[in-house]
């Protein structure tokens, strides 16, 4: 008597669920349009993507290879090792710059200059 009362629940609930996936399957969309919708924000992504990573990027390196393309004899530099001096010798075709640091020269290589300083040194003030 229990097992037929539990069988019929079984049957009734069934019944609703397949009313369910029938009505949600309805409202689904088909599959032309769910890869559009897909395609969609991949693009919206990957236009991102351009604008808050490779373009800013692209603009820094512009600024920076403006800069080594400016520099001339007397600039004072900065190293990407952290060196600061002054440029003793630079040619207009040459990979190389002749940095002189005080007492000593270094021969380095212009991809390897950070950033170009200003000539006035700073004071503290007390």
């Amino acid at each position: 008597m229990l097992i037929s009362k539990a069988y019929a629940q079984a049957e009734q609930m069934v019944g609703e669920v397949s009313a369910e996936t029938a009505a949600l399957a309805a409202e689904a969309p088909s599959a032309a349009s769910a890869f559009a919708w897909n395609m969609g924000l991949i693009a919206i992504l990957v236009v991102m993507f351009y604008f808050l990573l490779i373009r800013p990027q692209q603009k820094r390196f512009k600024e920076h290879q403006n800069m080594i393309d400016a520099l001339k004899k007397g600039d004072k530099i900065v190293t990407a090792g952290g060196l600061v001096g002054n440029i003793h010798k630079i040619t207009a075709g040459d990979d190389e710059v002749v940095i002189d640091l005080g007492e000593t020269k270094v021969t380095a290589m212009r991809s390897s200059i950070q950033a170009k300083t200003e000539k006035e040194a700073v004071t503290k003030k007390k």
